[in-house]
């Protein structure tokens, strides 16, 4: 599903573009995912893990536009990937009121207020579509992640004990979330 294209102001005055990838994005996509796996282990996957070719990547940004049952957004700040978000829909009828949003930024780019600019789009889009709760989980420790999320309105309704583990063999906690984003809907 594609994402029409918003210009938006980051906390330090420079202008940035959010827009769904293109398959042209696929190399950048890629530099993109490994410099966040580099910069944090607070993502499911190792950096060596990402080993997809460019053709690949520009196989999955294509068959992301196309779908019905997801969008993805990136924010552009020149021609470098800062960060992305993903929404993913439910189709069966008993949880197509619920979806699933995940997000990465490069660090250089934390605090810019791009993380939130991303979440902003992404509810209204889910809000669009007739869903009323996003849900996500993120890894124990990661307090950044936690205070956007909790600043958009998610709230912890469980966890996944020793979800994750580490290379240095530590084991850590996934907290589930959740945000409603119709409360009149279950009046």
């Amino acid at each position: 599903m594609l994402f029409p294209e918003k210009q938006i102001t980051l906390k330090d005055g420079r202008s940035a573009l959010l827009r769904s990838p293109v398959e042209e994005d696929a190399a950048e996509m890629l530099a993109f995912l490994k410099d966040c796996a580099n910069e944090t282990h607070f993502l499911s996957r190792e950096i060596e893990e990402y080993t997809e070719t460019e053709a690949e990547e520009a196989e999955r940004l294509a068959r992301t536009n196309a779908s019905e049952t997801g969008s993805m957004l990136v924010c552009a700040v020149g021609n470098e990937i800062a960060g992305n978000c993903q929404l993913s829909f439910n189709r069966l009828s008993r949880i197509r009121h619920r979806a699933t949003i995940a997000i990465a930024l490069r660090k250089k780019y934390w605090g810019l207020g791009i993380g939130t600019a991303m979440f902003k789009q992404m509810f209204l889009l889910a809000q669009a579509r007739g869903v009323t709760q996003l849900e996500l989980g993120f890894m124990e420790g990661n307090a950044r992640a936690r205070a956007l999320y909790e600043k958009m309105g998610f709230r912890i309704v469980s966890y996944h004990p020793n979800a994750f583990r580490l290379k240095d063999g530590t084991l850590c906690h996934e907290y589930f979330m959740v945000c409603e984003l119709d409360v009149e809907a279950d009046n």
